[in-house]
């Protein structure tokens, strides 16, 4: 009997719209037995074909959609899925040898994100029907590009969701230290122990345009991670630059980014809220503040109490910033709307009785691709204000 996954009356309209999720309550019966991660044909309530994807029997995501034909799903499939990938990234970073090669949904590979760093790659698996072909994936991967290593950076809480396990491990090859070269400035990896999947490269273009900001400024780069904003700031010609975070391996490494770029960037570890109530006693004052905090939410349970944390910082932000300099705030929830963020900006300045101005907006860089139909996939959100 054929594994299949037939829908509620009505509800394929998203998945005809583009999404590619359909969730527990919108599943009417379910045929053949499948179990975790098997691929299952899915059919609208009369029975017509709307693709092959992941099942799930316990997760709100039901079934990840992997393909609207009847293909077989092989090696040759995810060859192509990724070559696609790849053709996109050569087009969007033609000089790059470092950029995140699949952006799960975004690049139809529901559940699998891998960045490339030079020759080593990082992957993340956060479905559990990808998780049973990652053999496969670092075959296609082999076979294509020849990598040093392959590592898996699953250390991340939402494959519990999935029931899947938390790790991080090498899974092809010899793990090593490479040398990312983003637009001039080298930044010293270690995939295997560094941050998220070893570096963040959504913020790619965000550092970029901070540049343009920052000559002759006194910066302030909280939540810094290993430098990256610190760097290009530096690099700019600010007058000072200073990073803080509160994790001291991060701290470590932005140092030896440091030394690397042969600038005089200042780091470190300290709770970025405890700096900036100290700073505002000390009356100590910034031309620019960045802002890059991690997440404050990872459900929309939590929203509101995001929403009062980044009030709460970009307030403690502003009060610290010269008349005339700039702030430059992020968040990297997909739970927190556009709107929502500015409005929360809004607030904060507001109840100083600063004014701003927003001067530039941006999200992720290009190599994160947004799926419109599918809100899920667009969640970085970056924001550059003038302060008055």
């Amino acid at each position: 009997m054929k594994k299949q996954v037939i829908l509620k009356k009505n509800e394929e309209k998203r998945i005809l719209g583009g999404h590619q999720w359909v969730f527990s309550n919108e599943v009417s019966t379910v045929h053949g037995t499948p179990g975790i991660g098997d691929i299952v044909e899915l059919l609208r309530n009369d029975q017509k074909f709307l693709g092959q994807a992941f099942y799930h029997p316990h997760s709100l995501i039901a079934c990840r959609l992997l393909t609207t034909t009847q293909e077989e799903i092989s090696f040759k499939f995810f060859e192509q899925r990724i070559q696609q990938a790849f053709k996109l990234r050569q087009r969007l970073y033609p000089d790059a040898q470092s950029f995140r090669l699949v952006h799960g949904e975004s690049d139809f590979l529901p559940g699998l994100i891998i960045d490339k760093y030079n020759e080593f790659f990082s992957l993340q698996v956060l479905s559990a029907g990808m998780e049973l072909w990652i053999d496969t994936i670092c075959d296609v991967l082999e076979f294509i590009f020849h990598p040093k290593a392959i590592i898996a950076r699953n250390d991340v809480q939402i494959r519990v969701l999935e029931g899947l396990t938390i790790e991080k491990k090498i899974l092809r090859g010899n793990a090593g230290i490479t040398i990312l070269d983003e637009n001039g400035i080298k930044f010293e990896l270690d995939i295997l122990q560094g941050q998220k999947t070893g570096f963040f490269l959504d913020q790619r273009e965000n550092r970029r345009t901070i540049q343009k900001y920052v000559t002759g400024c006194k910066v302030l780069d909280c939540f810094c991670n290993e430098g990256g904003f610190s760097l290009f700031a530096a690099k700019a010609g600010a007058a000072s630059v200073k990073g803080l975070d509160i994790s001291e391996p991060a701290i470590t490494k932005a140092k030896v980014n440091s030394r690397l770029n042969n600038v005089g960037a200042e780091f470190e570890s300290i709770d970025t809220f405890e700096a900036l109530k100290q700073y505002y006693i000390e009356h100590r004052h910034f031309d620019v503040i960045i802002l890059d905090p991690p997440s404050f939410t990872k459900s929309k349970k939590n929203i509101q109490s995001a929403l009062r944390g980044y009030q709460e910082l970009n307030t403690a932000a502003l009060r610290l910033i010269q008349p005339g300099g700039f702030m430059a705030s992020a968040s990297c929830s997909h739970h927190i709307s556009e709107d929502s963020f500015l409005y929360t900006i809004e607030k904060a300045a507001l109840k100083l009785n600063r004014k701003i101005q927003l001067v530039e907006f941006a999200g992720a860089s290009a190599d994160h691709p947004v799926i419109p139909a599918m809100p899920e996939t667009k969640y970085l959100k970056f924001a550059v204000f003038a302060v008055q």
